[in-house]
């Protein structure tokens, strides 16, 4: 490893990282690691790779006095390079998970819509941050994947995510930026022993450091081969996890009960990580298998993961948002437009009848007096088109295989207080016409529901 980085060595090692990438955007703190990341390859892209675009983005978390003051910083410095640069305020809510990760989420979710399609982010992480990232995910007592830290190339929150720097340690950054005279931001809150990063960063690692110079690349060492681990393990349960999943990503109880417990907490983890739910704990690991996979049929048994909901429905397990109630909503409705549900459920709306032969939720049109509702649960019985006898509300959506929490997300067209249908699932036998009575057909469209 080069111990001086010189112009044509960083290039060089940058080039090397980012292979094909043209599209590149950087996210630009204004600290001295993304000042070093921008400027190389800002020389890159000019003495180099003519056709290589570059672009930075510099969040404004509003947390510090002086966020104001980095912002022009970050633009006087795209500018003199030719640099486009966006700057995006957020809002950190320090209640979720603490600062440090709030502002986290914050910045990446930022990223996540200003990014250009095909546009690659690159930040500017580097050896001693893989280093802290381990010793922090070894003081939560992670696993391999945890202890993985941070990939030099990954998919994130739908686009690509490359940390070219990861090879480089902080001396060196610091040794390209004097030699090129590099201003950069040093951030008040870095000095905050607080936060565990700064901890690590200030009372511990100097000494680990000045006893073992080479700590910081045997930890990525082992980062690197716990990221082995997880990959070798990816492939060998990759079948099983196909073979247990179906079409709508829900996993199969029944076939995960002759596993292991080692080997079916590895598939419950893949499975969850796959649909970008927060990683679970061990204890939670363990009990969406006691709690959930194992309850009653009737208990409705469910487990929160950050923003997600672990629940089972007929010996498969789900993986679902936590969705508002809709219970209580009475929506009145003029059938001449069409009518925007609430929750992103999609569109209600009614049209004429042009073919005699589908008779798919076609239902009359109300009668002198009635008015129009939309809601969203139905009790008492039901007396459904095609059955010859009436059912309680419960038990038809159960023979309709609809599974508990979407049966109140459900639009349910009421005239006056009678149900007449469930546009997708059932019209009433009060919904069909008599003597002639004008007709319509019912849609739905824009939900995924069914």
């Amino acid at each position: 490893m080069n111990r001086h980085p010189s112009a044509l060595f960083l290039t060089e090692h940058l080039r090397s990282k980012i292979g094909s990438a043209r599209k590149l955007c950087v996210a630009f703190s204004g600290g001295l690691d993304s000042t070093v990341l921008l400027a190389g390859l800002a020389q890159l892209r000019d003495n180099q790779i003519p056709d290589l675009r570059l672009r930075a983005l510099h969040v404004h978390h509003g947390l510090s006095p002086f966020a104001d003051g980095w912002a022009i910083h970050c633009h006087d410095f795209c500018q003199l390079r030719n640099i486009g640069l966006s700057v995006i305020k957020v809002q950190v809510n320090a209640r979720d998970g603490g600062i440090e990760a709030a502002a986290r989420a914050a910045r990446y979710q930022a990223f996540s819509t200003q990014l250009e399609e095909g546009e690659v982010l690159l930040t500017a992480q580097h050896l001693n941050d893989q280093c802290e990232t381990f010793l922090l995910a070894l003081k939560r007592g992670s696993g391999p994947a945890g202890l993985s830290a941070m990939s030099a190339n990954s998919m994130g929150l739908g686009y690509r995510l490359m940390r070219p720097l990861l090879d480089l340690s902080r001396d060196q950054l610091e040794e390209y930026a004097d030699q090129h005279q590099l201003t950069w931001i040093e951030d008040d809150s870095n000095c905050d022993a607080r936060f565990d990063r700064n901890f690590l960063r200030l009372d511990i690692l100097p000494s680990l450091y000045a006893r073992w110079p080479h700590f910081a690349q045997s930890t990525a060492r082992s980062a690197s081969l716990c990221a082995e681990q997880e990959s070798l393990l990816d492939e060998l349960l990759s079948e099983s996890l196909t073979a247990l999943t179906d079409e709508r990503g829900s996993l199969s109880v029944e076939g995960m009960g002759s596993f292991s417990a080692a080997r079916r907490s590895a598939l419950l983890r893949r499975w969850l990580a796959g649909r970008e739910a927060k990683m679970p704990s061990r204890e939670q690991l363990q009990r969406i298998w006691d709690e959930v996979a194992l309850s009653r049929e009737d208990a409705q048994a469910q487990l929160q993961l950050g923003s997600f909901v672990v629940r089972r429905y007929r010996q498969r397990l789900y993986l679902l948002p936590q969705y508002s109630s809709l219970k209580d909503q009475v929506i009145s409705w003029d059938p001449a437009d069409k009518l925007l549900l609430p929750d992103a459920l999609g569109v209600l709306s009614v049209s004429a009848i042009r073919d005699a032969g589908d008779e798919s939720c076609v239902i009359r049109q109300p009668r002198a007096g009635e008015t129009i509702t939309v809601r969203f649960h139905a009790s008492g019985m039901i007396e459904k088109v095609g059955r010859d006898r009436a059912r309680q509300a419960k038990k038809l959506w159960s023979e309709l295989g609809v599974p508990p929490w979407q049966r109140d997300r459900i639009p349910l067209v009421y005239y006056n207080e009678q149900l007449i249908a469930a546009p997708g699932w059932f019209i009433t036998r009060q919904a069909l016409a008599e003597n002639n009575e004008g007709q319509w057909r019912l849609l739905w469209s824009g939900c995924s529901i069914k």
